[in-house]
This record gives C-alpha cells, structure tokens and sequence, in this order.
C-alpha cells in the first residue's frame, strides 16, 4: 500500500516521467485513496439529500393542503433518516485510522490522521478570458494553454501523493491564489467562479464566490497531509519518529496559522474552537512520539531513569486529557468522531498508568544504598509529587522499606486500575475493533502491572488501601508548533482593482541621444521627469505613463535595467513603445528610479498562466515563450513547503540504555530483568 504505484506501469512525474504533476497520484491504488474515493461519493449523496430536504422544506412552508404536508412531512422523515445513515457511514470513514498507519509492521499505538477536504472542479476558462479582453485589453484565446495548466494544478491538489511532493504542490497552488486573486477577482464585480468545499466530518458542502474558502481550504489539506505522513512514519526507527514529530508540529503550526487568519470561515471543521481541538489532538501526538523516541532504545531498570520516564508518561497523558475535554465540548462532540474521543480518553489513562507502574518500579525494584546519592534521590522523589502522603516525607520513604513497598504497591495498583478503564473504555466504541494492535498493547500493559503487583505480594499481609499520591507531569523536550513560511502578496499595478486606459501608441526619436524623459520604479517602469518640448510629448506620452511594449518586446514586469537595454540602442528612426495610464486617483508612485539605467531584479509577466517548464508537456511549447502565469513574483520569493524546517531537539542522551526488544510499548516486552522495554 504505497502512494507511488500506478496502474498498468504509468509515470509519476514525481520521477523521471513526465505524465502527472510532481506530487499528484490520481490513480495510485492505495487504501487512503480508496477511502477519499468513498468520502466524496458520499459528500456527493449527503449534498444531494440536503438539497431534497431544503425543497421539502420550503414546499411545507409555501403550501397550506393538509394532505401536501402530510406527504412532505412523510418525505423529510425519509430525507433525515437517509442524512443519519450518510453521517454515520462518513463517520464510520473518519475512524478508519488503519489505512493511515505505517505499512511495516509494528506494534506501535495508532495515531489519527485528518482526511483531505474534498472540492468539486472548477472551470476559470470563459471568466478569465473576458476578464482579459475587458479589463486587460488582452485576447485572452491566447491564454487558453495558461489557463488549462492552472486549473490542471488545482485539479492535482485533489489527489496529492502522501509526501513532501503532496506538500510542495499544495504550497505552489496555494502561492498563487493571492496572484490570481489580485489579478481576477476584483472587488466590484462578480466572476461567476463558485469553488465548493465539503465539510472534512460531517461532509457539509461550503460554496462561495470569493477565494477565502479556497485559501483557507488548501491549508487546511496540507496541515491533514502532514499529519498522514506522521502517521505513515515507521516509529519503530529513530529517523521515522522524529519525520512523525516535525510532521505533527508542522500540522500543528499550519492549523493555528489558519486559526489566526482565517477567522470567519463558514466550514465547520475550519471554525476556532475545532482548529483549537485539532492543534491540541497535533502537538499531544508529536509528544507521545517525543516519548517514544526516548524510550525507542529501551529504558534502563535504574531509579533515576524510572522516575524521569514517569514523568515524561504524565506529560502525555495530561496533554490527551487536555485533547479530551476540548473534544466533548459542544458542538465540537457532534462533529467528531466517537472513536477520536474514544481515542484521546484511552491514551490520557494508558499513560498515566504507565507513569504510575514506572514510579512502583523505582520504589519496588531498588533499596537505597551506602553508595547512593541520598540528597539527590531525595530531591528526585520530591519533584515527582505535587503533595505527599500525610506524615511522610521524601527520605523517610526511601529509607523505610516498609514505606517504599507500602507507596510502590498502591502505585502499581493504580497503575492497574488505569490501564482496566482504558481496556473498559476500549470495548465501548464499535469502531474500536479496527484497532485490534491498540487492545494488544493495552491488554499486555495490564498484565505487566499485574505480573508487578503478584512479585511484591507478601503472604499474610493485610489489604492496604492507601491512594497513591499524583505524578507530575515534567518533560524535556516539549512538542512546539513550526510556524510555516508566509507567501508574498501580489504586486499593485496591474491588478483587478485598478482601471487604465487602453494601450497607447508612442513614436520615440532621439535628440543628441536624448528621449526626453526618466525612468523609474521596479515593474513597471514609470515615466517621470518629461520634457514636455520632447518628440514624445509631442506624440502623446505623458507623465506618470506605464512602459508596457517597447518594439515587439512586452515589459510589464521588467525593471529599469531591462528596459534601458530595449531603448539604449535606438536610433535616428526611433521605435514604437505602448503606454498605458492609471485612471484611479493617487497611483502609487514609485520610490526606485534611473535614467535608462540600474540594476534591478527580473520580474514576471502581467497575463500567463504556465508552470514551470520543468513541469510542462513539450507538445505544449510555443517557440515564443510568454512568461508564467504561475510563477508571478514567485522566484526568489516563494521556497517549497518541504523546506519548513522544526526547531531541533537535544536527542543525546548521558544515561545508559539497553535495549531488549525492538518495540515500545509491545504486547511481548513486560518481562525483562535488566531493562522494562
């Protein structure tokens, strides 16, 4: 089951073909795709149930027969009852986290990843092209390839491979929305464009006109295809842990960056508190692969490392706590699916068992010593509880054995206790029996407890009921949201919230040299500083005119010293240039200027929708190359998503390990002498 095999030996571009886009599978047969494939069959049966429901309803309301709402009434129940079996099956959908789990296989707990939002197709063609010849004065027929490849790139990002090449097409089409925003979308009229996206849970559909939604929607599948790689990632090696760990937080920091900018999106599953909820779900999962990873090398059977690694457990059982109550809050609850909370409630109770049966190790398992550290044994055991039993202190207990065994005993019986609820809480959710590794990993983790328990059990001792005191929750390494990279907004020029005129024709003959006017601004350049005695005064140009053909040579996006280079050499018969002028109040003048001179970056052409032509067919080329559409002000500018780097953590690590079995935790590692795992 991997993303990149094709059918009937088709290229990826991914590769060295050249057949579909870097990072796009539409026809990998994998489970994941299987599963996308029947969560927008039945958005498309949910949209059509909602619209028969939308007209009963309003048929209720507009008729007054008795026997019409009778009927209607009869319809809607029908409609509503066919909503509950579509919800249920879309939910059913949702926890389906085995598809998502890494192919090797482990024994490793199950993590959730988010499924993509689906998106109908959308058609720029006719929009584009009379928004070119209107507003642009352009043939837009001309642009037909450009615009076929932008909506090839869109099309593309509904079936992105589960990688950095999934990421990196997501991030290219997201770089460009503004572009085209800019360039397309003008505030006072209307394109005619609807982009439709499907709630990720409840597979509501969303439609507007403006490109928010779509914004908000592509960051939104690319923190959820991050997520599915960290789910992807073998945990059962340090490198795959630590590609989960960067690809949680990076979920994590592209959710709250949507949270943050995005902050009335009409979706459901985009709202604050369900992006809060899935930041919380990300960083809890990062931290329990940040636990893993210490505990990857097994974990040495000595009082210190005991006592650390407890601590770590309670830090991730208190963040899936914390995962918990936010997802049983309303709304939030209606919309999740069971299983996750089911999920969350599981882990905040395995871990704190874990770090119960770590602590009644370190107190059962070891004896205080001549040549042990008193004051630092001490100082440990006291940083590991908020209150401690009434009448006892830090070295009465390690020094009475009476006291330790009593305080160990009643750890490992609450460790036993945790780990009953969650195997209870388990057995509740009928999704739950997909997950048959987790009731492995919980059953095994019960009886390690319980092998524990009958080793410390001392004939003709008296049942002791003391409460063993809480752990506190301390790790040093804390799972941190990565901040994704910003794009660049578009230029202000030639946009669609600005008005000029048409092009105009201007004759320019040079006298001793001379044009008779200044350059300036980065693209386009500006004239400025006019003679108004010039030929080209003369012949209409004036100041505050846009240079945007020179000859045959379109330089709307050139700089000063490309320009220069097109006018440096004309002579006594002069060249034809086209200008334009802004017809909208104090256009913004620029702050850059030369006299036919300087030395400024390259920048991109106003209309051309091509992707790179790394990317592009080569039955496509045109021998006269037009500049990309899609690369508007993007090089240089934009780096791709896979290049998000994490903060990096310490992983060195002074203590001693061994490692007596390959998996953490494992239905097989609870009964070793020299190490736990």
């Amino acid at each position: 089951m991997t993303d990149t095999l094709l059918p009937n030996g088709i290229k990826d571009s991914g590769g060295d073909g050249k057949y579909f886009r870097k990072g796009c599978n539409p026809f990998a047969q994998t489970g994941r795709s299987k599963l996308q494939n029947k969560r927008a069959s039945l958005n498309q049966q949910i949209i059509k149930q909602m619209r028969m429901r939308a007209g009963a309803e309003n048929l209720l309301k507009a008729t007054s027969n008795n026997k019409v709402k009778e009927m209607v009434l009869l319809e809607l129940s029908y409609v509503n009852s066919n909503l509950q079996l579509l919800m249920g099956q879309l939910e059913g959908l949702n926890s389906s986290v085995d598809v998502y789990q890494s192919a090797q296989e482990t024994a490793n707990i199950p993590l959730i990843a988010l499924g993509l939002k689906e998106t109908k197709e959308v058609d720029f063609s006719a929009p584009f092209k009379d928004l070119i010849l209107e507003h642009y004065s352009e043939d837009g027929n001309s642009f037909e390839d450009e615009i076929a490849d932008l909506m090839d790139l869109r099309q593309a990002c509904r079936t992105p491979s589960r990688n950095d090449g999934g990421v990196e097409l997501f991030a290219k089409y997201f770089s460009h929305i503004p572009l085209i925003e800019s360039r397309f979308f003008s505030p006072t009229r209307q394109t005619g464009i609807f982009f439709t996206w499907y709630d990720s849970f409840t597979g509501v559909p969303v439609c507007q006109q403006n490109l928010s939604l779509e914004k908000a929607s592509i960051l939104f599948n690319m923190a959820a295809l991050y997520s599915q790689i960290a789910t992807r990632s073998d945990r059962q090696t340090i490198v795959g842990l630590e590609e989960a760990i960067s690809s949680f937080q990076k979920a994590a920091g592209i959710l709250n960056n949507l949270k943050e900018t995005f902050t009335h999106t009409p979706s459901y599953d985009m709202s604050p508190a369900m992006l809060s909820m899935l930041i919380r779900l990300m960083l809890a999962q990062a931290q329990e692969c940040l636990f893993e990873k210490t505990a990857l090398p097994g974990i040495r059977n000595q009082f210190y490392t005991l006592m650390k690694m407890a601590q770590e457990a309670a830090k991730v059982s208190e963040i899936y706590d914390q995962v918990h109550q936010s997802m049983i809050q309303t709304p939030i609850k209606d919309n999740v699916p069971l299983f996750w909370s089911t999920m969350s409630q599981v882990k905040t109770n395995h871990y704190r068992s874990m770090a119960h049966y770590f602590v009644a190790s370190a107190l059962l398992d070891h004896r205080l010593g001549p040549n042990d550290d008193e004051d630092q044994q001490e100082k440990t055991l006291s940083q590991v509880y908020d209150q401690l039993p009434e009448g006892r202190s830090p070295l009465d207990i390690l020094k009475k054995k009476d006291e330790r065994h009593r305080i160990g005993k009643a750890h490992i019986r609450r460790a036993i206790l945790g780990h009953e609820e969650a195997l209870r809480i388990y057995g509740l959710c009928h999704h739950s029996n997909k997950m048959e590794v987790l009731q492995d990993i919980l059953i095994a983790s019960h009886q390690r407890s319980l092998n524990k328990l009958s080793e410390n059990e001392i004939e003709e001792e008296f049942t002791d009921y003391m409460e063993a005191p809480d752990i506190i929750s301390k790790t040093e390494h804390k799972a941190e949201m990565e901040v994704p990279a910003t794009t660049k907004g578009p230029l202000s020029v030639f946009s669609a919230k600005q008005r000029w005129t048409a092009p105009r024709t201007i004759r320019l003959r040079p006298e001793d040299r001379d044009l008779g006017f200044t350059l300036k601004g980065e693209s386009p350049v500006q004239v400025v500083s006019l003679d108004p005695l010039c030929p080209a005064a003369a012949d209409g140009l004036k100041e505050g005119d846009y240079l945007v053909v020179v000859g045959d040579t379109d330089c709307k996006w050139m700089g000063v010293s490309e320009v220069m280079r097109l006018l440096k050499d004309v002579n006594e018969e002069g060249i034809d240039i086209q200008v334009v002028s802004m017809m909208d109040s104090n256009p913004p003048m620029p702050t850059k200027s030369a006299t036919f001179c300087g030395n400024l970056p390259k920048t991109y052409s106003m209309i051309c929708l091509a992707y790179d032509d790394d990317d592009k067919n080569p039955k496509s080329r045109k021998v006269t190359k037009k500049s990309s559409f899609l690369s508007w002000g993007l090089k240089n500018k934009l780096k791709s998503a896979s290049t998000l780097s994490l903060p990096t953590a310490d992983h060195s690590g002074s203590l001693p390990w061994n490692k007596p079995c390959p998996t953490f935790p494992s239905s097989s590692s609870y009964n070793n002498d020299s190490a736990l795992y």
